[in-house]
């Protein structure tokens, strides 16, 4: 009896405490709810209708009869396209710049962000500055082309990570979030002996945890997703990365679809369904790019949910 009680006040304090809603409060919450689970399905689709296309029969997506769900499924063209030359190497190629990338950027800039928070810092305002001029201002596709090639860079796989290593926009997206945090705690280390690098490692970065995983979404998509910087850094065809290589395959798709062709047996060629066509190519390669970077998101998605706050201010 004395276990009950205690849950039976609760019960009833929450059934006091529970907001009864309007009319109009219920009317809301439908139009709000259809609205937002149409605009999901508007951003869901073209990922799923892209992925039935490629699992099912080529001819019926040849046809355009492949429209809500699959029909005479297979995994065919997944198996020959990753069949094609270059695939794997810029696979990895793709993996490992986005990989090294977001972390030296990452790093890069939330350290420089923390850094000119510093009024100690040496002409603090002057480099911040200079920081966000960069921003405005470029000198051009010719220069960059230029400045990189005399650096030694072309055909050069880290120029997908070093001069990417500080990015003006997440400076000040780190900056804003560090003068919003209690300047207690990093005196506190101070007192304690820490210097500004044991600072920033072990009292900055995990109260920073969300933007730093804001930061890596920003950095993650744009590397997996750049492939200019590969089409004029890379003359000799080494270290392309996957996105330049859809790139070629949607403009040479139909060739590439003959290709595939040849190296299938008779019995293969002979069934429609998985005969590789130009458009089951461009669709299954397209599949094989976007998987990857659609799996970051949820892995960080916690993050910006809720802030992580770790320590304590002593009184």
């Amino acid at each position: 009896m004395t276990t009950k009680a205690p849950i039976n006040e609760r019960l009833h304090k929450r059934r006091k405490n529970k907001v009864k809603l309007s009319g109009w409060d219920i009317a809301f919450n439908i139009f709000n709810y259809t609205i937002l689970s149409l605009i999901t399905i508007a951003c869901v689709f073209p990922f799923y209708y892209l992925f039935i296309n490629t699992i099912s029969s080529n001819e019926l997506v040849r046809l355009g009869q492949i429209q809500l769900y699959p029909r005479e499924i297979h995994f065919e063209n997944y198996v020959q396209v990753f069949k094609l030359s270059g695939i794997a190497d810029a696979t990895l190629v793709s993996i490992s710049r986005t990989a090294l990338g977001t972390a030296w950027t990452v790093a890069g800039s939330a350290f420089l962000g923390y850094l000119v928070t510093k009024h100690e810092m040496w002409l603090r305002t002057l480099w911040y500055r200079l920081i966000i001029i960069t921003m405005y201002f470029s000198a051009g596709l010719i220069p960059w082309y230029i400045n990189l090639k005399n650096l030694g860079f072309l055909d050069n796989f880290w120029v997908y990570v070093i001069p990417g290593l500080v990015s003006p926009y997440n400076v000040i997206l780190v900056k804003t979030f560090i003068e919003g945090l209690p300047s207690s705690l990093e005196e506190s280390a101070m007192l304690d002996g820490a210097g500004y690098t044991r600072v920033f490692a072990s009292v900055i970065v995990p109260l920073i945890t969300p933007i730093l995983a804001t930061l890596c979404i920003f950095c993650a998509v744009g590397q997996w997703n750049s492939f200019t910087d590969t089409m004029m850094l890379m003359p000799s065809g080494k270290f392309y990365t996957l996105q330049y290589m859809l790139y070629r395959y949607q403009h040479e798709a139909q060739s590439l679809a003959a290709l595939v062709r040849t190296t299938q047996n008779t019995g293969a060629i002979a069934n429609l369904a998985v005969k590789q066509t130009a458009l089951s190519v461009q669709m299954t390669v397209a599949m094989v790019v976007v998987f990857p970077i659609l799996m970051v998101y949820p892995f960080f998605q916690r993050y910006f949910v809720k802030g992580i706050m770790i320590g304590a201010v002593k009184g």
